[in-house]
């Protein structure tokens, strides 16, 4: 019973977290993309958890990465083209789809904006106590970046 009220208070934390305001700033990836802090890490149980907002501006990108744990996003506006480490298309998401990047180096990505109008993804980051929000990776040998 005890757990299950602690999967109930997680869950509670992720949703108010992805409703929460608070700015900061820090860069994530390629030229003018930007993350913008919404809520402060609050740490539970050795896991870390913040929501960032993520803007990727036309043609540009994430740059080739990896995390140390689960991301839950939300599309905010445009359209986000996902691509795994075998150079394949893994997902296209519009405003209001979400996705889930699963943890580890097994799972290297890169997220681009290939539309005319930003990308903004609002963002909770699951993460071991401590964890970089992202690891760069090194392009798996595709022919875009």
């Amino acid at each position: 019973m005890r757990q299950h009220i602690r999967l109930g208070a997680t869950a509670a934390l992720a949703t108010g977290l992805l409703l929460a305001s608070a700015p900061a700033h820090a860069t994530p990836g390629g030229p003018g993309v930007t993350a913008k802090t919404l809520v402060p890490t609050v740490t539970v149980d050795g896991k870390d958890y913040t929501v960032r907002e993520i803007t990727i501006p036309p043609g540009q990108g994430t740059g080739w990465h990896f995390h140390d744990g689960v991301l839950h996003a939300r599309v905010a506006q445009g359209t986000l083209s996902h691509f795994d480490a075998g150079c394949e298309s893994d997902g296209v998401w519009s405003k209001g789809d979400f996705l889930t990047e699963p943890s580890g180096s097994d799972h290297v990505h890169i997220g681009q904006n290939r539309g005319d109008t930003d990308v903004v993804l609002q963002v909770l980051y699951i993460l071991p106590h401590g964890a970089p929000f992202s690891q760069d990776a090194p392009n798996p040998g595709c022919d875009f970046e």
